[in-house]
């Protein structure tokens, strides 16, 4: 099943960015981050628009008059021709979505991209046809049926897109109904984390007072006070800021019994996935997908040698396996996706992470 979000991302690439970047006048890095919280929304929009009534025909007629946009996309970038692009990509959101929605759009993506509603609605009025010119390349005369079967394919993808503390800023505005629980999943784990953020703030500034109350009373002691108070605070901090990774970790349960021919599968398994997660958490961009590349490579082949011996488990090791595998698998996905995701990275790394997540669905069964 494709994903809509990654091949538009794929197609903007880092020199795309650039470009776009210097023919609107902004920073590249803040660009960039505008863009990846854009494309989801801009996608989350669309799929509010497909479950209203006619609202899927009128995005299926969109989208084949879009045709052809991102061929000449790259051309006009630069060519002075941009006013005009983003002119009528504007009216194309504006018709789709409504004043409403498309002044929430904007908001949301000028606050969290730090380009302002002004700036954030020339990006949109640029992203808008090249993310319905992709619908159109990767679809074939899509019908109004067509495009809502499409979107609604999409939810968990485009959820799962979306930058984080970024759904907070669309909160309430009704842009993100359509993605339904996966969009309430991502509000909440925003809204989690500046909950976790504001009780580690006041257990900080707690802290903070009784030490002081501890070095007025006692001159002398305050350091022993100071230093296992600042040790607390330090693992409130470390630990409330990682809930993702602990989510993992509980998703692993430890090998038990499943040494063949030498080899503990299970801890080449645990391993595999523990060296898996850290090698995609480190890509930011194509430069550090390169590098992560004979990572994942190295992962592959580990996985490819519990894969050999796999035969020669019984039924019941055999389920051992999977239910270490099985728990972490959703959370792998979002992983992979979301590093395709990043502009230009894909080229670099889908082929691996394909063969991956075959190797890893394998091990599942």
């Amino acid at each position: 099943m494709i994903n809509l979000v990654s091949l538009v991302m794929q197609f903007l690439t880092p020199d795309m960015i650039g470009r776009i970047a210097s023919a609107l006048g902004f920073d590249r890095t803040i660009t960039q981050r505008a863009i990846t919280a854009a494309i989801p929304a801009i996608l989350a929009a669309l799929s509010k628009v497909a479950a209203q009534p006619s609202g899927a025909q009128r995005l299926a007629d969109v989208t084949r008059q879009q045709s052809s946009v991102l061929d000449s996309f790259a051309n006009m970038l630069g060519k002075g021709g941009q006013s005009s692009f983003i002119e009528q990509g504007s009216q194309l959101l504006s018709s789709l979505l409504g004043g409403r929605d498309q002044n929430a759009l904007a908001q949301a993506v000028g606050k969290f991209g730090g380009l302002g509603q002004d700036g954030a609605g020339s990006l949109l009025g640029m992203l808008a046809p090249v993310v319905m010119g992709t619908i159109a390349k990767h679809t074939r005369s899509v019908d109004a049926s067509g495009m809502t079967s499409l979107l609604t394919s999409q939810k968990d993808n485009i959820a799962a897109a979306l930058p984080a503390g970024f759904s907070n800023l669309l909160s309430g505005t009704g842009v993100l109904d359509a993605l339904g629980g996966a969009a309430r999943s991502a509000t909440a784990a925003g809204s989690e984390a500046a909950r976790a953020a504001g009780s580690t703030a006041r257990a900080v500034a707690d802290s903070g007072q009784r030490a002081a109350g501890a070095a007025a009373a006692a001159s002398r002691n305050w350091l022993y006070w100071l230093i296992p108070i600042a040790a607390i605070v330090a693992l409130l901090i470390y630990f409330l800021g990682r809930p993702a990774e602990q989510v993992v970790q509980q998703g692993v349960t430890p090998a038990q019994s499943l040494v063949v021919g030498g080899l503990d599968l299970g801890k080449q398994v645990t391993d595999s996935i523990a060296s898996l997660r850290t090698t995609l958490g480190s890509v930011t961009d194509t430069a550090s997908a390169q590098a992560a590349l004979p990572k994942l490579r190295d992962v592959t082949a580990q996985i490819d040698k519990v894969d050999g011996l796999i035969g020669q488990l019984s039924p019941e090791q055999r389920k051992t396996l999977a239910g270490m595998v099985n728990p972490v698998m959703s959370t792998l996905n979002g992983l992979f996706d979301k590093v395709l995701a990043i502009p230009g990275v894909g080229d670099v790394l889908k082929p691996s992470i394909d063969l991956l997540k075959n190797r890893l669905a394998a091990l599942t069964v």
